[in-house]
């Protein structure tokens, strides 16, 4: 969070359409500076029927952003080596589920760096619902309860989302932003450079900034909203009796949304301010002592996180997104096998490939039958491509995209990629391999493709060699396979 208030005045803007089921029989207990896993209430899980996120591996999203500080000086400021690589983290868990993904440089930051933006590929692109949380820490630590915490519940929201693959009423995307702590500087740079129409589409944005104090309370911003009545619903079925988040007003990302019109709300566990004897009395903790002791402080490690406090925000995040964003249940499978001729036998229909991509010839053998597909080879500067459109169903658990590759090569280097073959499915790349993969004989590569799930996309293979020592990119026995 960042320190210092922005200036007041904001107007309210409410997202209609919204349904909201409250639980039964709630339960209430004090927060806890434990790190073991907690489980929510058996009634209210039952009762709201959204996915158990697991504490055990938001935390483990935390551990990593504590290593990533301090193998970095120990902080992960923006534009910091910490903030790169805590960016890389989650940007590479999300594109291995399917995301698509970007990444905005914010030339205006006081630390020029990156937003990382992810969407899920699902639902109207014109009804957005998004859900967002600072990245960047303070100087003066690792930056985990702020905040960690909230880039590690979205993290692992945007990991289940991906694994459940439902069918989607609004499309949903995230962000994890930088440059927070210096004056809210990224999000305000995404804001302003959305169109109007594309504000327009945003039909609500969601901040989670410190949701895991460990003398915490629970505040949702805007509390008595329409936009923040599916988290207020969450957490009024365990009877926690949210509070306004008076404290983080105009001081974290969801401020440029709201003055742009966008309907925002989020949850907060509180910063420096101190516990009242009442909110005490209510959530427990400690009276007249700091929601957060380590506020911008060194010890703001693993350490300070409420366990307890942690898993009902990231409990809450998954409610909200199904009540806003997902449909009455999954699609049926139609399943199989979505590539055409991927043993290249049957000539080169339906691929598009580059002159004598696709061949017979004796020099490098196919894997089975007579043909594949052989990129490169030609040690010399050269591009060489193999495309096919592919359709994939909606509705299954699991998209898997294989082949076989043969990768030889006259290179000697056992550290530099001179030449290589990427990977892609539409614009997001999939995987890339280079002469430093060389091997015998056939290697079977599989990568996940659940992100296209509903989707036809162009599936590419693409070789580029430099001008000196060949290597070799020969593929064969392509599927797609949706089960």
């Amino acid at each position: 969070m960042r320190g210092r208030t922005l200036s007041a005045g904001i107007a309210l803007a409410v997202f209609a359409g919204m349904t909201v089921t409250l639980a039964t029989q709630p339960a209430t207990a004090s927060p806890s500076t434990a790190t073991t896993a907690v489980t929510r209430p058996i009634a209210a899980a039952a009762a709201l029927a959204a996915p158990d996120i697991s504490i055990t591996n938001v935390q483990a999203h935390l551990t990593q952003f504590n290593a990533i500080a301090t193998s970095n000086g120990g902080n992960r400021r923006a534009g910091s080596a910490g903030y790169t690589a805590s960016l890389n983290y989650v940007k590479t868990r999300l594109q291995s589920a399917g995301y698509t993904v970007s990444e905005q440089y914010c030339s205006s930051c006081r630390y020029p760096s990156n937003n990382l933006i992810a969407e899920w590929p699902g639902g109207p692109a014109d009804q957005v619902v998004m859900f967002g949380a600072h990245l960047d820490g303070v100087a003066a630590g690792p930056g985990i309860n702020d905040n960690a915490t909230g880039s590690s519940t979205l993290l692992e929201n945007a990991l289940v989302l991906a694994a459940q693959n439902p069918t989607m009423t609004k499309r949903v995307r995230f962000a994890w932003w930088t440059d927070e702590e210096q004056g809210l500087n990224g999000s305000r740079f995404y804001v302003n450079s959305l169109s109007a129409t594309q504000r327009g589409y945003i039909k609500g944005y969601y901040n989670f900034d410190m949701v895991g104090s460990t003398n915490g309370g629970y505040f949702i911003n805007r509390v008595s909203s329409t936009t923040a009545a599916p988290l207020k619903a969450y957490w009024d079925s365990l009877g926690l009796q949210p509070e306004e988040n008076v404290e983080g007003q105009g001081r974290s990302d969801d401020y440029y949304f709201q003055q742009a019109g966008i309907p925002t709300s989020g949850y907060a566990a509180g910063a420096s301010a101190r516990k009242t004897s009442a909110q005490a009395a209510k959530w427990g903790g400690t009276a007249n002592s700091a929601y957060d002791p380590c506020y911008h402080r060194s010890c703001d490690t693993t350490a300070n996180v409420s366990a307890t406090v942690l898993n009902r925000a990231a409990d809450g995040v998954a409610y909200a997104l199904w009540q806003l964003a997902v449909g009455g249940g999954t699609p049926t499978c139609t399943g199989g096998q979505v590539v055409g001729n991927g043993g290249f036998e049957s000539g080169s229909t339906p691929w598009t490939a580059s002159s004598g991509v696709i061949t017979n010839a004796s020099g490098q053998p196919a894997r089975t039958g007579s043909y594949k597909a052989w990129l490169n080879g030609y040690g010399s500067t050269r591009t060489e491509s193999l495309s096919q459109s592919v359709t994939l169903p909606a509705g299954c658990s699991t998209y898997t995209l294989s082949f076989w590759l043969h990768i030889d090569t006259a290179e000697t280097t056992s550290s530099t990629a001179y030449d290589r073959l990427t990977v892609q499915a539409g614009s997001t790349t999939l995987a890339t391999y280079s002469n430093l993969n060389a091997a015998s004989g056939y290697v079977q590569r599989s990568l996940n493709a659940a992100g296209f799930a509903g989707q036809t996309v162009t599936l590419r293979f693409t070789g580029t060699e430099d001008s000196s020592l060949q290597t070799t990119f020969v593929i064969d026995d392509v599927t797609l396979q949706a089960s």
